[in-house]
């Protein structure tokens, strides 16, 4: 029931699109990690919040060139040795980048770039990686002709997440009939997922109007995931 204000100049017109970790250090210990964009009215930046409690929370502006534009979704742990995130710093691919600090975001490394009808304006995340074990799980969307918004998926290796082990060629959601009007029309949207047991539960929001959930066998997707 927490409900977070603009606080400063650069999100004064608005904070959105939060994706939200709860990340592990290697000693067992954890805070909750969100980035979000914040539009000043003209221009938007990445920005990142960190609380142990969802009452006190740090907000810190990031930089560099793997925080440029929308859709930055950090790792749940460090690999090695560093952070990770998964960027969309050219507007339309997906990209790995990494950093020290958890402010400065060095030059992104391409992993995906729109190759399916589904997806050929652009691409981008649905929220953190998914450490399971057959590789890091991100939820994609995808945006194809007629500004339709599509989620699919990508598994990535766990020791070397540049490393593409297999994606999805088809959408594992697309907007139903009834989830196609809307202020934004023609869209399924998310921020984030879990796994519950061997379901993945996936809230989406559906044209800028309602949210809903999708539960997705885990195993099937991992099955229809893994090269051959």
């Amino acid at each position: 029931e927490r409900v977070l204000m603009p606080r400063g100049p650069a999100e004064s017109h608005g904070m959105e699109d939060a994706r939200v970790v709860r990340f592990t250090e290697d000693d067992g210990t954890y805070e909750y990690l969100a980035t979000y964009t914040a539009y000043d009215g003209r221009n938007i930046t990445s920005q990142l919040l960190r609380t142990n409690d969802f009452r006190t929370l740090e907000s810190i502006q990031l930089s560099g060139p793997g925080s440029r534009n929308k859709g930055l979704a950090l790792f749940p742990r460090r690999v090695g040795a560093r952070y990770l995130a998964v960027s969309r710093a050219d507007r339309e691919s997906n990209a790995i980048t990494a950093s020290d600090d958890l402010r400065h975001w060095d030059e992104p490394q391409l992993v995906q770039t729109p190759s399916e009808p589904w997806e050929t304006v652009q691409l981008g995340n649905c929220g953190p990686p998914i450490e399971t074990e057959a590789g890091w799980l991100v939820l994609t969307h995808g945006v194809g002709a007629m500004r339709v918004y599509s989620i699919g998926a990508l598994l990535l290796d766990l020791d070397d997440p540049t490393v593409v082990l297999g994606r999805l060629t088809s959408p594992l959601l697309t907007p139903a009939p009834d989830e196609r009007s809307g202020y934004v029309p023609n869209v399924v949207y998310s921020c984030g997922a879990l796994v519950h047991g061997r379901t993945l539960v996936l809230p989406y929001g559906c044209s800028d109007t309602e949210s809903r959930v999708a539960l997705v066998d885990l195993d099937r997707l991992l099955d229809d995931l893994r090269p051959g």
